[in-house]
């Protein structure tokens, strides 16, 4: 702040002392504008070039004091552009404005408000598929190490709807609140889905109580970190072989995906409205329909062959990776 100041005061000076040189010779010489802005000129950058006509002795001492005050002013200058451009905030503004130019020019990208453990993890999934995101974070250490590691951020408070604006929340395809507290995460959810009203919010919650307020929010999912950990060690406890059969089928990353959500709509339109037998994916790619979703968000596991493939709903398909990289290729 200090050094933008100085930079301030130093252009004012310039202007001053310019104004002067102009006033000065319209006064005491009678020249036009023009002239007078000349002389001016070539008396404050002392570059020699020659004057208008022989100067009088009242013009001389003029001259004078006019080179004298801009050298003063130019050394001041000079000093304050230095500090600022020396300074690293001028070099980190820059390249913060670089990074809010590609943030907006961003479509269908995931949000993240918190770069905590539940955040890193949420980056590093979406990393793999190649997703875009961006960062919301305030922590000054935590923003250093998303620079070093070359992911989008914004640094303010999630909380604050500028911040999420500058996030590009409006043309984003979801938003993930990994924040440690509860409230902040329901103020995040409140202002992100008054703004976007369309897409997915994924929220994250400490306790039980919060969960239902998070729903009426707007949270299309809330998940919870500390529940969902402790019923896994039970899970491997009760059913062991069957767990880690299920995390084996986890999408892990892209080249090892062995689960794949298909949308109704993004299929060739003569599928619309017709059976998962006239789609007949297992004969074609060896991958197995397990799951319909319809377009009221029922889910359907192990689906009849007869369900009809109606617009807004989605196939969820299982197979090996050839047989998923396969389906890709038909579809």
């Amino acid at each position: 702040m200090v050094v933008k100041t100085k930079l301030y005061i130093s252009l004012i000076l310039l202007t001053i002392v310019l104004s002067i040189g102009i006033i000065g010779f319209l006064v005491i010489s009678n020249e036009t504008f023009i002239d007078s802005l000349y002389m001016t000129v070539i008396t404050m950058s002392t570059v020699g070039f020659g004057t208008l006509h022989e100067l009088n002795q009242t013009e001389k001492l003029f001259t004078i004091v006019l080179i004298i005050l801009s050298i003063g002013v130019y050394g001041y200058s000079v000093t304050a552009l230095t500090e600022y451009l020396a300074n690293d905030n001028f070099f980190q503004n820059l390249k913060y404005k670089k990074m809010q130019q590609k943030i907006q020019k961003l479509q269908n990208h995931t949000v993240v408000c918190g770069y905590g453990r539940n955040g890193r993890q949420a980056v590093a999934k979406l990393n793999k598929f190649n997703m875009p995101c961006v960062v919301i974070e305030k922590s000054k250490s935590i923003i250093e190490e998303l620079e070093l590691n070359n992911i989008l951020y914004v640094e303010g408070d999630g909380t604050d709807d500028k911040t999420l604006n500058e996030a590009a929340i409006l043309d984003a395809k979801s938003l993930i609140t990994a924040l440690p507290s509860d409230a902040d995460n329901l103020f995040v959810v409140l202002s992100a889905r008054q703004i976007n009203k369309d897409f997915i919010i994924i929220s994250r919650a400490s306790n039980e109580s919060s969960y239902k307020k998070l729903k009426i929010a707007g949270a299309t999912n809330v998940i919870m970190p500390n529940k969902i950990g402790g019923e896994h060690m039970a899970s491997l406890v009760v059913t062991p072989d069957l767990v880690e059969f299920v995390d084996r089928l986890t999408i892990s990353d892209e080249c090892s995906t062995n689960l794949e959500e298909i949308a109704i709509d993004n299929l060739p339109t003569k599928f619309l409205n017709k059976t998962l037998l006239d789609l007949d994916l297992r004969k074609k790619t060896g991958c197995n329909v397990i799951g319909f979703k319809t377009a009221d968000n029922e889910y359907i596991i192990n689906p009849e062959a007869t369900t009809k493939l109606v617009p807004g709903s989605n196939l969820i398909i299982l197979g090996r990776s050839n047989q998923i990289e396969k389906l890709s290729q038909v579809l």
